[in-house]
């Protein structure tokens, strides 16, 4: 029998197919982002692919729009391109609650043969609604409107103010959509209590010797920089080589760098993390943990011995692009590697540079960062609203223990990082580590339980955020 949550009976009712069809309708707009199209927030595009694009991003607001009336007759609506910033004024909007973000943009997919039904057919069965984006990250946008569109028809009305902010260009950094809703928000001096993004889930089998499923609550995320290595030699016949090509300087160069990753480091939120695991371990790593100070190396190797840990406890190294060469007669005259780093809070964009110089050692190859780079999450810890969150995620997943953790990619979050007291990056999807693959993979999809979860969850905050709090 299989062992893939997404593929057995799960507790819970299923979504009905209306609701069902409502996402897979989003899902077969072809809303993917592409670096070389990275300026997708223009209204008219330049070339076909931009206009395709367009005519998509058109499509799925339409399709928004008519799925969620009270929705779009009830919120302000402004638009950045095509990412999409809705305001849902509280009785005392001198206040913000809570800052809800998603993005309506997916990745390619690569390999669409490979798929069991075509990546952008919506297709829904008894069991599963199918194609990319079910899981990252349309189902958060369709489920939140979901959530606000029957706490309208309740008649509810949040204490104070909530935003939702649907960008259009997360997986291409977010640039054109996410950084311009930031900067408005910024220039209505709006700091909500909470902001709730994607990144965490519910895993089952992923953290070690824990029998339940983990509901992980990210409370920040890690930086991110692409390094790039480059070196430059004279070229010529591959009979007369000297000592060191410059492919071989490069393989050199990489190898030092994989074979010398960053310094393992346990920090707070991992500290934090483990604490509230502790009573779902064994005894003697319960009382491992009770000495978790001295025992920090200790943990910090058994972390890392899995790749799904590892992140937790280092700024990882990934080479990931090499070129070099042109005919197999010939000594290349160029060759260049990318290394992508993921930084853990405590080092810096700079303090990975320097890491690099340090290792690879060779000053005949030049060392830069390139592309998009960013900082960890300044504050990486639980802030006041995470309890609420917490105790929501109890209330739809009973049977999962709840702990903290870094989102080790990067999310829109990181623009809207000062403009919230508490930072969480959860929904409440149970997934296995063969689920998780099909994130960016093939054959995404997400099971009628789980987008049921995901839609009740929202429903839940919006009531909870409508009642008087205490201390307010």
């Amino acid at each position: 029998m299989s062992t893939n949550l997404e593929t057995r009976p799960s507790s819970g009712d299923p979504v009905d197919d209306a609701t069902a069809e409502r996402l897979a309708v989003a899902l077969r707009c072809v809303t993917v982002s592409r670096e070389e199209v990275a300026d997708s927030g223009a209204e008219t595009g330049t070339n076909a692919a931009q206009n395709s694009l367009d005519a998509e991003f058109r499509r799925l607001g339409e399709h928004l729009e008519e799925s969620f009336p009270r929705v779009h007759a009830e919120l302000e609506l402004e638009k950045f391109g095509h990412s999409r910033l809705y305001t849902w004024r509280g009785i005392d909007d001198t206040r913000t609650a809570a800052l809800l973000l998603a993005h309506q943009d997916v990745v390619p997919a690569d390999d669409p043969g490979r798929w069991t039904h075509p990546p952008f057919a919506g297709v829904v069965d008894e069991e599963f609604i199918w194609g990319r984006g079910a899981i990252d990250d349309k189902s958060r946008v369709l489920a939140i409107l979901e959530a606000t569109e029957s706490a309208l028809a309740a008649g509810l009305r949040p204490r104070h103010t909530i935003y939702l902010a649907f960008g259009h260009d997360e997986e291409v950094f977010g640039d054109a959509g996410a950084v311009r809703m930031a900067q408005r928000l910024r220039e209505r001096g709006v700091h909500a209590d909470l902001l709730l993004d994607e990144g965490g889930v519910i895993t089952d089998g992923i953290v070690g010797d824990v029998r339940v499923p983990v509901a992980t609550i990210m409370v920040g995320e890690k930086g991110y920089a692409t390094v790039r290595l480059s070196v430059t030699d004279a070229g010529g016949h591959s009979s007369m080589p000297g000592r060191q090509t410059a492919i071989g300087r490069l393989a050199r160069a990489v190898s030092r760098l994989q074979d010398h990753p960053m310094p393992l480091r346990v920090t707070p939120v991992v500290t934090d993390m483990l604490t509230r695991l502790r009573p779902y371990l064994p005894t003697t790593k319960r009382r491992l943990l009770g000495f978790a100070g001295a025992a920090a190396p200790v943990v910090s190797r058994i972390l890392a011995a899995s790749p799904q840990t590892e992140s937790m406890v280092r700024t990882t190294t990934a080479p990931t692009v090499i070129h070099g060469g042109v005919k197999a007669n010939v000594l290349p005259q160029q060759a260049e590697a990318l290394v992508n780093f993921r930084i853990l809070p405590g080092d810096t964009v700079e303090s990975v540079l320097a890491h690099c110089r340090r290792t690879v050692r060779d000053e005949n190859v030049r060392i830069e960062s390139v592309g998009m780079t960013s900082e960890p999450s300044a504050a990486a810890v639980p802030g006041p609203q995470f309890d609420l969150v917490a105790e929501i995620t109890r209330q739809v997943a009973p049977e999962a223990a709840v702990t903290t953790g870094l989102v080790p990619g990067a999310t829109d979050s990181r623009h809207y990082d000062d403009l919230a007291g508490t930072r969480c990056n959860f929904a409440p999807i149970r997934l296995t580590a063969a689920d998780l693959e099909r994130i960016h993979g093939n054959d995404e999809r997400l099971s009628r339980v789980n987008y049921a979860r995901l839609i009740e969850f929202n429903r839940r905050l919006f009531t909870a955020l409508a009642e008087p709090q205490r201390g307010n």
